[in-house]
């Protein structure tokens, strides 16, 4: 299925496809003919988003390795009136890296540099293309990672979890991605590079760039190198698991844990349903006798080992069934009821997913009245839920719609603004939620945004479609 077509006519770009396509030629001169896919075979993979559910064919896919290969090919393609999507290591939900009918697209993954680590900083210029589990091994050995921390870290390239913002199970304490980024090298749509990697703690010389294109969704530039903060890999890590009788229990019990404990590290929730998923799918026992409505997991981390106070925090917590862990293996092991959620769900068919953020106070009243508005817009959908509940963001996965039935989105969206909650928390709005930006964004909002894409990308060369729709 094609999700979000656009011909791009208004725009002054193209995303036709021509037999003896002349631009491929161009483009193999610059970045080599084996980095330049027009091969459907080849193209295949960097056509679909990792729910399934956003699709389409390229006109192309280049694969520069550098930010003088972007440029260069940045230039040629708008010299040819082509339009671009920008992509990285493809695993977003919300069709924002796909394309929608005949792009080019244009794969960071080459873009592989890993510098030397700045050890009195905390800081390191990468290539947009490393994946998050890369940089953690290259700066492990200086007891160093990256404060955003993701289950898709093994796929999930630096550059465009800060093009989506990515937040992740560290928010809590690191906050998202953009707190991660001291500096970023970008090419604009008509080639020319935008670069400030100094990482000066005190820069403060006009307009923050970096922070305006952490968010962007490629809409705005191409970002090439990456220059990130890092954060102690603090060596004592304590992971708890319990049961809840409902979710006002476990948002209270979060809020307690992070307000006694400051080495408190993530904050986790997830429901029955999901868990039955997951121990169905990964063939994973049941982690606690009875089965509980609600799960909160929680981890610690510190220099020192963490386990005692997060215990003694816990004395205090009237939940009947606790598992507790320190070792490696036993805290995976209670990870993976949280982070198999994905492929479980993904195992039982092409979901719906509507990432959202609701005020802490709300989520309870919101975990009740979700499950209703989706059965009543949908009475064969069911709703799966987890997400970070110390931040208030939860993951709706919907099965049972077909991909193109938009009937749960727009019940479950329209109750999140109706309850002073954002239809995106981490990400981004890509081509899924453009019917519904106006929800939680002024028309000044859109406006300010619109223009700021009009200066930056005037002939809408960039992602066509992507947070403002067609």
């Amino acid at each position: 299925m094609v999700r979000g077509g656009s011909s791009g006519e208004d725009a002054g770009v193209t995303t036709e496809t021509s037999a003896g396509d002349s631009l491929a030629g161009r483009l193999a001169a610059i970045v080599g003919a084996a980095n330049v896919l027009t091969d459907a075979d080849l193209r295949a993979t960097y056509e679909t988003d990792w729910t399934r559910r956003f699709t389409g064919s390229a006109r192309l896919v280049v694969r520069p390795a550098s930010t003088g290969e972007a440029a260069a090919v940045l230039r040629e393609c708008t010299a040819a009136g082509a339009a671009v999507v920008p992509q990285g290591g493809n695993t977003g939900l919300v069709g924002g890296g796909v394309p929608r009918g005949g792009e080019v697209v244009l794969s960071t993954r080459r873009m592989q540099e890993l510098g030397p680590v700045d050890t009195v900083a905390r800081e390191v210029i990468v290539g947009a293309g490393v994946t998050l589990a890369q940089l953690n091994e290259h700066v492990r050995p200086h007891g160093l990672r990256l404060g955003v921390d993701l289950a898709s870290r093994d796929s999930a390239t630096l550059g465009g979890m800060v093009a989506t913002n990515a937040g992740g199970i560290n928010v809590l304490r690191h906050g998202m991605m953009r707190a991660q980024v001291a500096g970023v090298e970008a090419v604009l749509a008509d080639g020319r590079v935008v670069s400030r990697l100094t990482g000066l703690k005190r820069d403060n010389t006009g307009y923050d760039l970096a922070g305006l294109l952490a968010g962007s969704e490629g809409t705005l530039a191409v970002m090439t190198r990456l220059r990130l903060r890092l954060v102690p890999s603090f060596p004592k890590v304590a992971v708890a698991l319990m049961g809840m009788p409902d979710v006002a229990a476990a948002v209270d019990i979060a809020a307690m844990v992070r307000a006694s404990l400051p080495s408190l590290n993530a904050a986790e929730t997830f429901f029955a349903p999901g868990l039955e998923l997951v121990c169905r799918h990964a063939g994973l026992a049941a982690p606690f006798a009875r089965e509980y409505p609600v799960y909160l997991l929680l981890e610690a981390a510190d220099i020192n080992d963490p386990a005692p106070a997060l215990a003694e925090v816990l004395a205090h917590v009237d939940a009947p069934d606790t598992a507790f862990a320190t070792e490696p293996r036993d805290r995976a092991r209670l990870w993976a009821y949280r982070e198999r959620h994905t492929e479980a769900i993904s195992k039982e068919g092409v979901p719906h997913k509507l990432d959202v953020a609701l005020p802490l106070a709300s989520l309870p009243e919101f975990v009740e009245r979700v499950g209703r508005a989706v059965t009543e817009a949908d009475p064969g959908a069911r709703a799966i839920l987890f997400g970070h509940i110390a931040d208030g963001n939860l993951h709706v996965n919907v099965l049972g719609p077909e991909p193109d039935d938009e009937r749960v989105d727009e019940a479950v969206l329209r109750l999140v603004a109706g309850m002073g909650g954002s239809i995106s928390a981490e990400h981004g709005i890509g081509v899924a939620k453009t019917r519904w930006l106006h929800l939680t964004r002024s028309a000044a909002d859109i406006a300010a945004m619109k223009a700021v894409k009009a200066a930056l990308d005037p002939k809408g060369t960039l992602n066509q479609g992507v947070i403002f729709g067609d």
